[in-house]
């Protein structure tokens, strides 16, 4: 059941299609006894946007969602702080379910902390193949997809009219107006990270985190050709006595301020808050993947949907049936999705609620479609021993045999210290690092087999 008046915020194209596909249970048909409450676990940023999509628990009337239940979101202050909880979550006090990334999925599946789960005939439609691949461990469905994640190059049109056709053209304009426009940096990362945001910078000067070929990620041999991706490091990031130029740095610190105020002319932006720069005058048209160090080619970044994920722990605490109806009949629909994604912005992964995305999430979309790559989890997050030193980060003790092979999401920032780092403490000859950050990505692409 769909509770219609949740739904008044869905724009009228999308109100129009979907009236019919639900109904309102009658008044008297609604559980008389005390409500049950379903709980889901989101970060700072989706648990206030699910709230405004169904209201609070007060707001709420048993019965508005799942039948004889009222939905209770709770949020964590940031998406690491929800990832922690629900790795130390137990049947005591863990959700029903959970909102979180695509790479979760094989951990928590294996840690016994997701539960399988079937969309039903009329929900499926609204998702692709590899939406639902996404979600999936093991050849078995966890979740419902919500949202396609992904960030894209924008460029400050307040000093750049036109967006660059190559990484080496940036470099270019950072280089001959640093001092006069007083330019912090040329390019930033101003969402995602130094590892998820900047995976574009990587793979437009030639690097990767794992080998693709025929639309899959290969698990054997080295990643990329570790000799373009230095030399192209040494021509386009440092000076010729090896210091960094300061066009990219090994942090995001200021990133999104600095771009606002003229500081930077190119900063990688999240799908997310694509509206802070609409609202401060910037043109979403100067979207654009990161431009390769060819011109005509883009750095592919990541791509992947995020997912309402069913616990085990809704079974043993006898929600899985209320969980699963909310699942299918709230994200499962794209009524639900539609009314969800007008407060969170993102671009719905419900086909039914594309109807929704703006001029500015379109940009995203053409940016994703130059060049992409799949958020593979498996490969990413580690977990091959370390047999041969395979350290890169400056606090670890390098050579420690027997040690976890560190994962991509630490792998890369320490590359980027590695390379550009303004300490010349912390920064390394550009092929040993190169070369060792691709044996990294090597051994846990190997490893992944095991995951």
């Amino acid at each position: 059941m769909f509770s219609m008046k949740k739904a008044a915020g869905v724009s009228a194209a999308v109100a129009l299609v979907l009236t019919g596909a639900f109904s309102v249970a009658p008044a008297d048909a609604r559980s008389k006894a005390p409500a049950k409450t379903l709980t889901i676990w989101a970060d700072g940023q989706r648990a206030p946007n699910l709230i405004k999509a169904i209201g609070t628990l007060s707001e709420q009337t048993a019965g508005d969602y799942v039948p004889g239940y009222k939905v209770d979101v709770k949020g964590y202050a940031s998406f690491d702080a929800l990832k922690t909880a629900i790795d130390a979550a137990t049947p005591a006090n863990g959700p029903d379910i959970v909102m979180g990334a695509n790479d979760w999925v094989p951990a928590l599946a294996k840690d016994g902390k997701l539960a399988q789960f079937t969309l039903s005939t009329s929900a499926a439609k609204n998702f692709t193949a590899n939406q639902l691949g996404d979600l999936s461990y093991g050849g078995k469905l966890y979740g419902v997809p919500l949202d396609i994640n992904n960030v894209a190059m924008l460029t400050n049109d307040d000093l750049v009219q036109t967006v660059p056709t190559s990484f080496g053209a940036m470099v270019d304009y950072y280089k001959a107006n640093k001092v006069s426009q007083g330019l912090t940096r040329g390019l930033c990362v101003a969402g995602g990270g130094m590892s998820w945001g900047a995976a574009g910078v990587l793979e437009a000067l030639g690097g990767a985190p794992y080998a693709m070929s025929g639309g899959k990620a290969k698990t054997t041999g080295a990643p990329f050709t570790v000799a373009t991706f230095a030399n192209n490091v040494k021509s386009l990031l440092l000076n010729s006595d090896g210091t960094p130029n300061g066009f990219f740095t090994d942090s995001d610190a200021s990133c999104k301020d600095d771009f606002i105020a003229g500081k930077v002319p190119f900063a990688i932006i999240g799908n997310w808050e694509w509206k802070d720069y609409v609202a401060e005058g910037f043109d979403m048209g100067m979207l654009s993947a990161v431009p390769g160090v060819k011109a005509g080619t883009f750095g592919a970044g990541f791509g992947s949907v995020s997912g309402a994920m069913l616990t085990s722990f809704a079974a043993q605490a006898g929600d899985d049936n209320a969980a699963k109806s909310f699942l299918n009949d709230f994200f499962g629909s794209a009524a639900g999705a539609a009314s969800y994604e007008k407060y969170e912005g993102r671009p719905p992964a419900n086909k039914g609620a594309a109807g929704i995305a703006s001029p500015g999430l379109k940009g995203f979309g053409i940016a994703a479609s130059k060049a992409s790559i799949p958020q593979l989890g498996t490969f990413l997050n580690g977990g091959a021993k370390d047999t041969t030193g395979l350290v890169l980060g400056t606090k670890a003790k390098p050579g420690t045999k027997g040690a976890n092979v560190p994962a991509y999401w630490d792998a890369l920032p320490a590359l980027w210290t590695a390379l550009v780092s303004s300490d010349s403490t912390l920064r390394k000859d550009p092929t040993v690092a190169s070369q060792l950050f691709a044996n990294i990505m090597a051994a846990n692409a190997a490893n992944s087999v095991n995951n």
